[in-house]
């Protein structure tokens, strides 16, 4: 293998903010272990590999998506760098015993701009199942108002000009070796039990 040059920032898989076994029963082990181990490893492999030796080398992850977002030639880089930007962030949004109520400070945001924290719930469980084929649901602030939106494949609510508080991942190889098909399913319990709103509070700043 070829050494790489001292210039170039190489992108590494972050450790998971707990053990692979810590989310069972909602999200198992043998799921983490192909989702984080095999799917998010490969996109960070990927990206150092294509922006290897391009003026993208030395970028951070951010720049290197914001640099290379709606440019239909470097969508290949895009799509490994965004990927590796929303794995790194959906790790964080889960936690053992999460779900819940959330922080007060970040209630009041969510009953002000939902009604509850039910009604931001079941409006996050409905993007994240209305997204066809892969992609992403998202909490986010719009300036000071916390919304709900979804994005396909690799995108980013970032390149809408919105802060994400929290995201849930509703590409196949999140969910299917636990839940086939029944993606609401894991949506719910995900809301239910694993939902990390500490790190939602933290994103909203």
């Amino acid at each position: 293998m070829a050494a790489v040059p001292a210039t170039f920032s190489v992108h590494t898989l972050p450790a998971l903010p707990w053990p692979e076994n810590a989310l069972e029963p909602v999200i198992s082990a043998n799921t983490i272990r192909f989702h984080y181990g095999k799917h998010h490893r490969t996109y960070v492999d990927t990206l150092n590999r294509l922006v290897a030796g391009t003026e993208f080398a030395e970028m951070t992850l951010d720049e290197i998506v914001d640099a290379t977002e709606g440019k239909a030639d470097k969508a290949l880089i895009f799509h490994n760098a965004a990927q590796v930007w929303n794995h790194n962030f959906y790790w964080n949004c889960l936690r053992p015993n999460g779900g819940g109520e959330p922080p007060g400070s970040l209630k009041q945001k969510i009953d002000d701009a939902f009604g509850s924290v039910d009604a931001c719930k079941k409006a996050l469980c409905a993007a994240a199942v209305a997204e066809f084929g892969s992609g992403w649901a998202w909490l986010v602030l719009n300036g000071d108002k916390l919304q709900i939106t979804k994005t396909s494949n690799a995108d980013t609510p970032m390149a809408q000009g919105l802060r994400p508080l929290l995201t849930i991942d509703v590409w196949e190889h999140a969910y299917y070796l636990d839940y086939q098909n029944r993606r609401v399913d894991h949506v719910n319990a995900i809301m239910d039990k694993l939902l990390n709103w500490e790190f939602a509070l933290q994103n909203a700043g």
